[in-house]
This record gives C-alpha cells, structure tokens and sequence, in this order.
C-alpha cells in the first residue's frame, strides 16, 4: 500500500477508536490512538495473515502486551475484514465478543489474551522460540507501552529472547511519553529504553511512530537481522488525531462524552478531507 492509503486506514482505525470508546462509555483511547499508525502498519502491509482464515498455522503472530488499548487492535482487525466494522460499537458491551482486553477465545484474529502488564512479552517471545524449534517462517510481533516496561517481567523476556538469537521477533515499544498517573520520565524513567534492549542482545530502532516511511524501513531491518531480535521503539504522541487528546496523560483510560465525541469525530473527518485532497492532487 501506498503512505497515503495507509494514512487514510489508520485515520478509518482512529474513527474505530474513538466509536467503540465513546460506545462502551469506557476504555482507553490515548495508547490506542497513538499505536493506530503501528496497528496499522502491521495488519495490512507487514504481517503474513490471512483474515478469513484466523487460526491459519503459518500466519504471523501479534501479541497486544499493552492489552488496554484493545480498541486500537479491534479497530484494526476490523478494517481488515475479520469481523464487522459495526461491531466496534459492542466494546466492552455484555455479550459481546470485544472485550476490554483481548480475547484469544472469543476474538478473530487475536493470537494471544493479554492485559496484565509485562506477560504478553513473554507470550511472544514462546511463540518465537516454537517457531525456531518447529522450523516454521512465521513471524512474532509484540506491542508494549513505554510505561509498561517498568515491569520486571518485560527484562526477563528480554534476556531470554537475546540469549536464545530469536530474530523472528519484533518488539515494539509504543513511546509516548505518558503514563496513567502522568510523564513516564516522572514517575519512573525508562530511559534510554534503546540502549536497555541493546544491552539484551537486541538490534534497537529509533522511529517516529507516525511516519511510514520510518516504519516500513525499520520492518525491513528487522528481516534482514540475524541472530538476535529486534526492538522499534516508536516515538508517538498520546491522543493523536484528537485535538483535545493530544499529549494529555488525562485521557489514557477515560470515554470522551457526547461533545467531546462529536469534536474529535469532526477532527478526524477533516483529516479525512485533507488525505481526500492530497490524493486528488
């Protein structure tokens, strides 16, 4: 796909976003937006998948590790045809399939149930090591927040995935800076989180979270490393899209009401607009 063609699905993922949390009344928008560009990134042009066949045994694995902003993973699997786009508006909803937090048992395309922060990493990293020792090609892909890798767990996957060469996995560290009680580098400072996943035996990536160009090039790289993993860590901004959202650590777990619904749905359709024009000209 084209930049512009991807800039336009992660504007339809962000639209998903902002819908399904609005809907529930509750969730997490801030990570989920920040991570659209990466969710969509990765379901429609760098992962091996095929949406109507969900538990195809070669396909690529992606493991949610930040399983709270679940609203950008559905978003995503959603405009990618693995189940309907109407049915963003049942997040969090009795009954429904689309939980807070992925579901491997109830939801298309979700490879592994996540939600405690820190284990999804470790999921990913045992994917990773059975493909090797199956001799399988897929490849194992992994989302963690910045505030996330606070938890010890995530350095102990790390190490074990350094020390076992596993370069069919790509973790990706969504950057944005903010956590739910404030600024990461406050609370309590992952930095320099690439020189951490180096000291790991990992090939680090430094990205904006928000250019495709930057992202497909970093992809690229990870193929073509061998015998260690790959960390991108990707620089994004908390909220994006949303004017009032933007870089504000107030809206990592919170539901926008009816007004602010309406402002950041008007927000998005004018990027909408721009993209519209930009592929006119």
């Amino acid at each position: 796909m084209t930049n512009l063609e991807l800039q336009k699905r992660a504007n339809d993922v962000r639209k998903g976003i902002l819908s399904s949390v609005h809907s529930a009344k509750a969730g997490h928008p801030g990570g989920s937006l920040s991570a659209a560009d990466m969710f969509t990134y990765l379901y429609f042009e760098e992962m091996n998948i095929d949406p109507k066949n969900p538990k195809w045994e070669d396909r690529d694995r992606f493991v949610l590790s930040k399983g709270h902003t679940a609203p950008g993973l559905y978003a995503a699997l959603a405009n990618r045809g693995y189940f309907p786009v109407e049915d963003l508006l049942t997040l969090r909803k009795l009954g429904s399939y689309l939980q807070g937090h992925p579901c491997m048992q109830e939801t298309p395309g979700v490879d592994m149930s996540s939600g405690s922060l820190g284990q999804g990493i470790s999921a990913a990293v045992g994917m990773a090591l059975a493909a090797k020792l199956s001799k399988k090609n897929y490849r194992v892909y992994t989302l963690l927040g910045d505030g996330e890798i606070q938890e010890g767990q995530v350095w102990e996957a790390a190490m074990f995935a350094g020390a076992k060469n596993l370069d069919n996995l790509v973790v990706i560290v969504d950057n944005n800076g903010l956590q739910i009680d404030g600024k990461v580098e406050d609370v309590c400072s992952v930095y320099p989180i690439d020189k951490k996943f180096e000291a790991f035996n990992f090939s680090a990536i430094n990205v904006d979270g928000h250019n495709f160009d930057e992202i497909r090039a970093a992809f690229k790289k990870a193929k073509e490393t061998k015998g260690m993993p790959t960390a991108i860590i990707m620089h994004t901004v908390k909220g994006k899209g949303i004017s009032f959202m933007e870089d504000n650590a107030g809206w990592h777990g919170k539901a926008p009401n009816d007004e602010e619904y309406a402002i950041g749905m008007e927000d998005l359709n004018k990027i909408a607009e721009r993209l519209e024009k930009e592929g006119e000209a």
